[in-house]
């Protein structure tokens, strides 16, 4: 298997900072136009997309290499993307609802690989190496006759192509879930991290069996009516990625990991609300409402301690529960 060494090259980061962030100043903004309305239209270029290009690589071990899309010019050894849906083996296909701007979107992301190690949740950092690339249709040419005596020609029929705006090999930083765009958050928890990473003599970093896929960006889940430096308003958005890292967060500062106030697993922490505040726990430094902070209930002697270590009221400390809330403070 094919190693990647890491390496810290900080003009590389740099420059891939303006891909992904929400917050860049080169982001120009155009007419909004009826989110369901561009989603069909978005979802009908992503699936010609995938119909029309297959994934290529330099061997079979696909999430060790970088996956290259390209126009399928023989059916018959080039399967199409599309044609891994919902595979029992890898790599496969997955469509995922996303519920946002009062639709429900379909996204579409390919695993290569799953990962062996931890998944993010939708709010955490990850270390990422990407490729990003935008659709877009040539325009179809309008045939002007020469003359009025001879008839106008056909118009060329429109073709859908992809441009790449952005590739980064090396990361040196991670990218919050909780700033980048939206297909980022929904997929990449999707994903696992691999084996412990391997310290090398020279400096660098080797990553064996960390998740890898293709994810395909309807323009509601990524910059949708801004233009961002090369990419055009609308533009659905392809990313190859590997996921070789994840750095938890803890949003509210309460002492609990915003991944573990995921209290259903869905990987969303953005609908868990244990007391019904209208604020998510992630956020809320009140979980259960009851007056005390969560951090204070968490403290026992000073010390931030885990859920199941916990005492309850007989002074028990067997709780299997690690995201229970509802801690009687009284009791200690």
């Amino acid at each position: 298997m094919n190693k990647f060494k890491y390496y810290f090259i900080l003009i590389i980061t740099c420059l891939s900072l303006f891909s992904c962030s929400k917050d860049d100043n080169s982001i120009e903004e155009v007419p909004l136009r009826d989110f369901g309305e561009q989603f069909a239209t978005d979802k009908a270029a992503i699936e010609e997309y995938l119909e029309t290009y297959y994934i290529d690589v330099e061997d079979p071990n696909f999430a060790d290499n970088d996956v290259i899309i390209k126009k399928i010019t023989n059916s018959d050894t080039q399967p199409s993307i599309m044609s891994y849906l919902n595979r029992s083996t890898f790599p496969k296909l997955l469509k995922k609802p996303v519920e946002l701007h009062g639709i429900t979107y379909e996204l579409y992301y390919l695993v290569l690989r799953e990962g062996v190690g931890e998944s993010p949740c939708n709010v955490d950092e990850v270390l990422t190496a990407y490729k990003g690339d935008y659709l877009y249709r040539t325009v179809a040419k309008e045939a002007v006759p020469a003359s009025g005596d001879t008839p106008a020609q056909p118009a060329v029929p429109s073709v859908l192509l992809a441009s790449e705006f952005e590739k980064l090999i090396y990361p040196e930083s991670f990218f919050s879930l909780n700033n980048v765009v939206t297909g980022w958050s929904e997929v990449f928890p999707e994903f696992k991290t691999g084996d412990t990473p391997v310290s090398n003599a020279d400096g660098t970093v080797t990553y064996n069996n960390f998740g890898a896929g293709v994810m395909f960006l309807p323009s509601g889940l990524a910059y949708y009516n801004r233009v961002q430096g090369s990419i055009p308003s609308y533009s659905p958005l392809v990313f190859s990625f590997k996921l070789y890292a994840v750095k938890r967060s803890d949003f509210d500062n309460d002492g609990i990991p915003s991944y573990l106030e995921d209290i259903n697993g869905d990987g969303n922490v953005y609908n868990d609300d244990t007391d019904g505040d209208g604020i998510p726990d992630f956020r809320d430094v009140d979980d259960d409402g009851d007056g005390f902070t969560t951090r204070s209930e968490i403290t026992v002697n000073g010390v931030i301690t885990p859920f199941n270590l916990i005492p309850d009221c007989n002074g028990n400390t067997t709780n299997p529960d690690r995201k229970k809330k509802h801690l009687d403070k009284n009791c200690r």
